[in-house]
């Protein structure tokens, strides 16, 4: 009997000790969004980040308090962000672009709050994870890596005949470093002519654009950097008028009116580094281990408005680019993509 009632008396205490654990299972997660500035790829991130956290939630009958900001290229409104996110608790933070997650590992290494990171072109050479495989700390996310070269034969395969190009970036973009490095090197050794022309706001880039089209340039390269993105809208036209081609790193890019935006889908990125926000929180995925997301560059997006503003036939030009990407598509000309339905 007593055997009996001291098994009993075991069996209640576990389940009473299982039933408490269940109530003390953590269903409400801070996660704090903190953007680099206000363009239409890394709004197309966060957008899809949040449609699929709310997707996770429904799922998972979890909840994500997401606080977001954007510091607009200020790194001292970056630094603030950053702070508040430390001050009030979140259990993680995503930053959004190269600079915001550079800061947010140089202000996580006592706290050790989990970041994840979106459209980091080069996470290692940036400093931020020891390598894709093994990011080795409190690190990890997705990168928007730029095959270079493929953008090149890109723009030879429009105008075999090229023999001044153009490279437009801002040298304070970690995300521009090493694509202009390659692109450098790939036209050194084609024999091609280049000049660079930077700039670090609108007013400059601008400028920047001006000198182009006053030097005859026959093409203009600029990778996935945020600064010549955030002024697109305001060069596009002027550029086509005189003929000359603005191949990009992103498709954003040719919705804000570049010919040619080649790159990652960054409505799966988004999705994707939402995964991984998931993975980390709610299935305690080590995230020292977790490998950083990469993903296909094959997809080259043209904007038909101004591939004929510039004289190009986009039927032409979509057979020309075949052979050295996944898919060829068209897209015109807006200010974001919810205004085109995406």
């Amino acid at each position: 009997m007593k055997k009996c009632l001291a098994l009993a008396l075991a069996l209640i205490m576990t389940l009473c000790l299982c039933s408490a654990s269940l109530a003390e299972e953590k269903t409400t997660f801070k996660v704090g969004i903190c953007n680099f500035v206000d363009d239409a790829s890394l709004n197309q991130i966060i957008a899809n980040i949040r449609s699929q956290l709310a997707a996770i939630e429904a799922e998972k009958g979890v909840t994500f308090e997401i606080q977001e900001d954007n510091c607009n290229l200020d790194g001292s409104v970056m630094q603030q962000i950053i702070a508040d996110f430390i001050a009030d608790g979140v259990d993680l933070m995503v930053g959004v672009a190269t600079p915001v997650a550079m800061t947010m590992q140089g202000m996580t290494e006592d706290n050790q709050i989990p970041v994840v990171f979106a459209a980091v072109s080069d996470p290692v050479g940036a400093g931020l994870v020891n390598s894709l495989e093994a990011p080795g700390a409190n690190i990890t996310g997705t990168s928007d890596y730029l095959d270079t070269n493929a953008v090149f034969n890109l723009i030879f395969a429009a105008d075999p005949d090229a023999s001044k190009i153009a490279l437009l970036y801002n040298p304070s973009e970690d995300a521009s470093t090493a694509p202009i490095a390659a692109a450098k090197e790939i036209l050194t050794a084609k024999g091609v002519s280049f000049k660079e022309y930077s700039g670090a706001n609108i007013s400059e880039v601008i400028l920047a654009a001006n000198a182009i089209i006053a030097d005859e340039m026959d093409a203009v390269f600029t990778p996935t950097d945020n600064t010549i993105m955030a002024a697109e809208l305001a060069i596009y036209e002027a550029l086509a008028e005189a003929g000359i081609p603005h191949y990009t790193g992103a498709d954003s890019f040719a919705l804000n009116g570049a010919f040619l935006g080649y790159g990652v889908d960054y409505a799966n990125l988004g999705k994707e580094t939402a995964n991984m926000i998931a993975a980390i929180l709610l299935d305690k995925a080590d995230i020292a281990a977790l490998p950083v997301k990469t993903f296909d560059n094959g997809t080259a997006t043209v904007n038909t408005e101004t591939c004929a503003l510039i004289g190009f036939d986009y039927d032409a030009i979509a057979d020309a680019f075949a052979p050295f990407c996944t898919t060829v598509q068209p897209i015109t000309t807006a200010e974001s993509f919810d205004e085109l339905g995406q």
